[in-house]
């Protein structure tokens, strides 16, 4: 047995009653919330949220622990129709997250019902043997006869254990999903340590959070076609961290974007992207951003593996 689930064993003796454990996929259509549910169900940040679709390139694993078990949030890539070799390897790890997991959760925006993507998903759900919930989600923005239609719709297509209807954004319905979870999953030891919330690295969570505020910033300027990666990480003297990253694009005309007018944009990345990860290390942070073209990077078998993302031939 590892140090580490030496520790995780002596947390888990220390509560009362069996412990239990598991991995939960959510998987569900690109903008369905599943990144900021996982967020609110884990109680800290573990992934990033934006507006632009496929924002969550591979799985992230958020950890909760609620009563005597520890939950392994797998928050997937959104499933949809691909078109390029990045999109396939996205779709491909989403449904390898769910065929690994000890249950699925479905996660619907409520809005937009079973329409489009929602339905393909449906029918490779069908394919799928581990135990699978219902989630609509944005549950206040949809009167309550069209909730119960979409729902029963779903679960007409797909047998699932249970359905919730919760509201990611404020919170509404998520206790009542994270008491199932944790009297449903097997019983067993934790697989991780208590305190953490996590498996990311912390460099890759670094370039994921200015990867983040890049979205945010240029959602509508800046194609879907940029990845950060975090190349140096020092440890100073003084208690403060000294960060450096590159933001990657394919062409010459997206580095302008990226820069902004006098480097105003790229400033204005540095400082939202600093700020946050100075929050979350609890330290004083150098962060310093540099942005460079790389043809057809969508295309290198490096950048996948810097993704966690398998290469599809």
């Amino acid at each position: 047995m590892t140090q580490e689930e030496d520790i995780a064993a002596e947390a888990a003796a220390e509560t009362h009653g069996p412990t239990h454990s598991g991995f939960v996929a959510l998987i569900g259509p690109t903008n369905a919330g599943k990144s900021t549910l996982v967020n609110r169900l884990v109680g800290a940040k573990v992934s990033i949220v934006s507006h632009k679709v496929q924002t969550t390139r591979a799985i992230v694993r958020g950890i909760a622990i609620h009563d005597n078990a520890q939950i392994v949030f797998m928050d997937t890539p959104g499933i949809f129709k691909p078109r390029r070799r990045l999109d396939r390897a996205m779709v491909t790890s989403a449904w390898g997250g769910a065929k690994d997991a000890d249950l699925i959760m479905l996660l619907i925006d409520s809005e937009r019902g079973l329409r489009g993507d929602a339905e393909a998903i449906l029918e490779g759900l069908k394919e799928v043997q581990q135990p699978k919930i219902l989630v609509l989600n944005k549950i206040d923005r949809v009167n309550r006869e069209d909730l119960l239609a979409l729902a029963a719709s779903a679960n007409e297509k797909v047998a699932f254990e249970r359905t919730f209807m919760i509201s990611a954004e404020n919170g509404s319905g998520c206790d009542d999903v994270m008491d199932y979870l944790a009297a449903t999953l097997p019983e067993g030891p934790w697989y991780y340590p208590e305190d953490q919330i996590s498996d990311l690295p912390m460099r890759q969570l670094a370039a994921e959070i200015t990867r983040e505020k890049l979205f945010l910033r240029l959602h509508r300027e800046l194609p879907y076609s940029s990845h950060v990666e975090t190349e140096k990480w020092e440890e100073r003297k003084d208690g403060s961290v000294r960060i450096e990253q590159v933001i990657y694009v394919e062409r010459d005309s997206q580095k302008k974007i990226a820069l902004g007018k006098g480097g105003e944009t790229i400033k204005a990345i540095s400082t939202a992207s600093r700020k946050e990860l100075s929050e979350i290390l609890e330290q004083q942070v150098h962060l310093f951003l540099f942005v460079k073209v790389r043809e057809n990077w969508g295309d290198d078998p490096e950048r996948f593996r810097e993704m966690g993302l398998d290469f599809p031939k």
